[in-house]
């Protein structure tokens, strides 16, 4: 049983990751620079921050030394997430990019029991065909709306992000936060080859900057509170990004979802609840452990 004080502080931490995570359509839809120059400056500053917060604690030496095989694969596979994902809030609404992300459990749970043979439980596969359900409402809402584009580049970006998750799952010791800063880093010189980062409006860069710094805070918050509490838990605490995200949109930016985004995205997210919400057999369990 872990104690109140760690619980507390892992919920307090799940939560404010989630709040920061909710942030990202803002970042990206609050300036005019391009997609490129957004993940030049973000992939820069998150990169620092990232290793700097390592090398504070000591972890750093460690996760060089761990970078080999999946590492490299995790890498890999969040930069093509990442070159998906701020494309993706420029072409389309944040509601949709954050709607379909939430499908993100359910399509690693497919992916599992694909390529490592991991059947889901029967929960799990009914919630994810539930949820694909949603996907499919939102994208339809897009079909010949110009957002079609972006709301591929989202369920693209949440294919890669469950693969990455699929790849923590079948080696579990790989390290976290050296792929995260180095998935910031690998994308620099493509984004200095496709885009003009250089060209941001100088007023512009404290925003980009401050992405790159919450995104990071983000990553590490959620990982710490993630040690704090069971995964199931911390998936339930992180699903509140999702009504959040576009909530933040509507009050800051004005931008309306569309009717069939509200519709697919409550059964998302009410999909993800009920998936992650302890049957009795478990809430049993818990008791004769406490």
């Amino acid at each position: 049983m872990s104690h109140p004080l760690s619980r507390s502080s892992g919920v307090a931490l799940v939560l404010v990751s989630a709040f920061v995570f909710s942030t990202a359509g803002l970042f990206t839809k609050g300036v005019n620079t391009d997609a490129w120059g957004v993940i030049f400056w973000r992939g820069v500053a998150a990169a620092l921050f990232t290793l700097t917060y390592m090398a504070i604690r000591g972890t750093l030496v460690a996760e060089v030394k761990a970078f080999r095989g999946p590492a490299i694969l995790v890498t890999a596979v969040m930069a093509l997430g990442t070159a998906a994902f701020i494309p993706a809030f420029k072409l389309t609404s944040i509601a949709n990019v954050t709607v379909i992300y939430a499908a993100a459990p359910f399509v690693a749970a497919a992916l599992s029991w694909v390529f490592i043979k991991e059947a889901p439980n029967r929960k799990t596969l009914i919630a994810s065909v539930v949820s694909f359900a949603g996907v499919v409402l939102i994208v339809s809402g897009s079909l010949g709306s110009g957002t079609l584009t972006g709301d591929m580049l989202a369920l693209w970006m949440t294919l890669m992000m469950s693969a990455t998750m699929v790849i923590y799952r079948l080696w579990p010791n790989t390290t976290a936060a050296l792929p995260a800063a180095m998935s910031s880093v690998v994308l620099l010189p493509v984004a200095l080859f496709y885009g003009e980062p250089f060209a941001a409006p100088p007023s512009e860069m404290p925003i980009l900057i401050a992405f790159g710094l919450v995104f990071a805070i983000a990553s590490v918050t959620l990982s710490e509170g993630a040690r704090r509490l069971p995964a199931s838990e911390t998936a339930l605490l992180s699903t509140i990004e999702t009504p959040l995200a576009p909530l933040l949109a509507l009050l800051i930016l004005t931008e309306y979802p569309a009717p069939l985004t509200v519709v697919g995205g409550s059964i998302i997210f009410f999909a993800v609840l009920w998936s992650q919400w302890p049957t009795r057999q478990t809430l049993h369990q818990r008791k004769r452990q406490i």
